[in-house]
């Protein structure tokens, strides 16, 4: 039997991995489901992987995924690599981590749970794809976060409208409405929940697979979340900014009259004055 211990960690934000790759001086072009594959000793690109080794994907969605690597190798790793990105930096105080095991035993059935997989023999597409669906989870994991922030945010908002305040600036309101459709853009352009890797199509084996990790990490289920909470928010900041309109359209209009006012008692002083 052998077993693969993974540790997902989420970055503060998305890495461009063919701008890493220039900057690295790979030469190699990467797809939205293509993770980059480095030794953890030296950052040198791997092709393949044999059961035990260490190995870090990366996603450009700012997830790694380390397989058998100690916290130290991980810690110089992401040292090493903040000459290339200072992304990596972020390592250090990130919360946004988990933990998978799999164990690989020649005639075992096939078992999935959230801690931990089974397989009956090892093969690297599984690795593969055991690695993409938990950097999937926890790269949502720093989403969700941000989208509860914003929530709390605006429900601040909320109670100074209930005592009949609106004090919130447009440039606030035009900050909330972008994180608003960051949140919906990095969920759908750049973590692509809801799609699955290229080669679970061909093969019926990986295709389970990726469908039971997927439902069992709540994969589908969490962009739903995010994606309905953004759209609360967006309703939100719309009656906001409608409000806001309306106010300044009312006071404008009372600047108006106020001028029109002035204009007249202006024009009543001058004419007492010539008579």
């Amino acid at each position: 039997m052998t077993e693969d211990n993974f540790v997902a960690i989420a970055l503060s934000g998305e890495l461009d991995l063919n701008r890493l790759a220039a900057a690295m001086g790979l030469g190699q072009r990467y797809r939205w489901e293509e993770p980059m594959l480095l030794n953890p000793q030296d950052a040198t690109p791997l092709t393949e992987r044999s059961s035990g080794s260490s190995q870090c994907h990366l996603y450009y969605f700012g997830a790694l995924i380390f397989i058998n690597c100690p916290d130290a190798l991980v810690l110089s790793f992401c040292d090493r690599m903040t000459s290339f990105s200072e992304l990596f930096r972020s390592v250090h105080v990130t919360k946004y981590r988990d933990t998978y095991s799999l164990k690989s035993a020649a005639g075992a059935a096939l078992q999935i749970t959230n801690e931990n997989a089974v397989m009956p023999r090892y093969f690297p597409a599984g690795v593969n794809i055991i690695s993409f669906v938990i950097a999937k989870s926890v790269a949502l994991e720093r989403i969700e976060e941000q989208v509860d922030l914003v929530l709390d945010e605006m429900e601040a908002v909320i109670q100074q409208l209930e005592r009949g305040k609106l004090a919130i600036p447009d440039r606030k309101l035009a900050r909330l409405a972008s994180s608003i459709l960051n949140f919906k853009y990095k969920s759908i352009a750049h973590i692509m929940v809801l799609d699955k890797p290229e080669i679970t199509w061909d093969n019926e084996e990986l295709d389970q697979l990726y469908g039971r990790m997927a439902h069992l990490f709540e994969l589908s289920q969490r962009y739903h979340e995010i994606r309905t909470k953004s759209e609360t928010l967006m309703d939100i900041t719309e009656v906001f900014t409608g409000l806001s309109h309306a106010q300044r359209s009312t006071r404008l209009e009372w600047i108006i009259i106020i001028l029109i006012a002035l204009e007249i008692v202006l024009y009543i002083f001058n004419f007492m004055g010539k008579s």
